[in-house]
């Protein structure tokens, strides 16, 4: 059976348009009358791409829609799993691999059916362990309707929120054990001593919410946890005193478009502004955050890593902003790199140098970089990647037969 995705169209004061974004409550949806075609694909849009303008379209009163995915379908998508030889390796917990994430609804997706981005970073990350506490619709900033911001009477689902919760400073029963018993279940499996990596979400749901890109420091607790900039510092801060030896990747909202009611192109991420910002100016500041925090930036703004741009967003995003399944797919692959590199099972070439053109993506594919380019360009990797010390990134037998017939002749 193939996937119908619903689009929720809102009204907004002045113009009528289906907003891309991440899944709000219930009751903020309108009733779904319009339908993506089969493919998950908005034609309009990529007709209308001569349309683009570079000057900045304000819409205030942003809504983005609950999406309403077929399961069925996605179950069909392959998946692939990594492999090594266990015999080679020691025994153990030492080999676990934790990972944490918290986000908005690009995370949360798929989750229940096995077909997140979590769940697809584990089957290319050996003994990777996940823990998948993503919550659609939420954050970073805690809610604007809340005034008290203190730790011990905060319970919010914004990162700060899920930071404080996760370090003991919030109370989780209080903020999950209603709603989401679940992702209460998941955090109370984890201790945060032992989280080996986090992976981070946010700033759709700030932009769509208009949340101050950030405040001064010298702003009261309050004014800074309903900032963007300021939150997302204050809660990696705080997991950072918790799981001291953990490593962070922070993903930068998604390249999207905005389309009106009928379909037609109104602006992209980098035209359509809240009346602060563009979505663009938002993923610049979570980059400002990882620079200060001396931590990575997952980049999915700015074509850095794939090819997502207007002509492309119909291969990879199910309503113009939420990753479709092969989205998905297409994240977990570029990503597990940062893992693998770090725990040894590839070169950093591998990560240096993978680069996803949508349109020729394969889930089953695993990456491979040119030996002969490695040997000239990676000399300190190529010396490991020949003698087999990468797990996941094993020389052809063409290459050792070459490095064998070198070693003899002393070169």
């Amino acid at each position: 059976m193939k996937k119908r995705i619903s689009i929720v169209l809102a009204l907004l004061s002045a113009v009528s348009m289906s907003v891309c974004g991440c899944s709000l409550p219930e009751e903020s949806v309108k009733e779904a009358t319009e339908f993506l075609n089969d493919n998950g694909e908005t034609t309009e849009a990529s007709d209308e791409a001569s349309s683009a303008t570079s000057e900045i379209v304000v819409i205030n009163d942003l809504f983005e829609p609950i999406l309403e995915e077929n399961t069925e379908e996605v179950t069909e998508v392959a998946t692939e799993s990594v492999s090594i030889d266990e015999s080679t390796e020691e025994e153990g917990k030492d080999h676990d691999v934790n990972v944490v994430f918290f986000g908005d609804s690009q995370l949360a997706n798929g989750r229940d059916e096995g077909h997140s981005i979590a769940n697809f970073i584990q089957s290319r990350v050996p003994y990777c362990n996940i823990y998948n506490m993503a919550i659609g619709g939420t954050t970073a900033s805690v809610e604007q309707t809340t005034s008290d911001v203190s730790a011990e009477k905060l319970t919010s689902t914004s990162f700060l929120g899920m930071a404080y919760c996760f370090a003991g400073k919030s109370d989780r029963e209080a903020t999950l054990a209603g709603s989401y018993p679940d992702i209460l279940e998941t955090m109370n499996s984890i201790d945060p001593a032992d989280v080996d990596y986090y992976v981070l979400s946010y700033g759709t749901n700030d932009f769509l919410n208009n949340v101050p890109l950030d405040v001064s420091t010298y702003n009261s607790e309050a004014d800074q946890a309903h900032a963007l900039y300021n939150s997302m510092l204050m809660a990696i801060d705080t997991l950072k005193k918790v799981s001291p030896e953990a490593y962070f990747i922070v993903m930068t909202p998604f390249y999207g478009i905005y389309v009106n009611s009928d379909g037609s192109y109104l602006g992209d991420s980098y035209i359509v502004s809240n009346g602060i910002g563009t979505l663009a100016d938002y993923a610049d500041k979570i980059k400002n955050v990882t620079e200060v925090e001396n931590i990575v930036c997952f980049d999915n703004m700015y074509a850095s890593k794939y090819d997502l741009y207007l002509d492309t967003a119909g291969e990879y995003l199910m309503d113009n902003l939420h990753l479709s399944v092969v989205g998905r797919q297409i994240v977990a692959r570029l990503m597990a790199h940062e893992f693998n590199f770090r725990e040894g099972n590839e070169p950093y070439a591998y990560l240096e140098t993978d680069f996803v053109k949508i349109s020729e993506f394969e889930p089953e594919e695993y990456y491979r970089y040119d030996e002969g380019q490695m040997k000239k360009y990676y000399p300190e990797s190529w010396e490991k990647y020949i003698r087999g010390e990468f797990p996941l990134a094993q020389p052809t037998q063409e290459a050792l037969d070459a490095y064998k017939a070198e070693q003899e002749s002393g070169g």
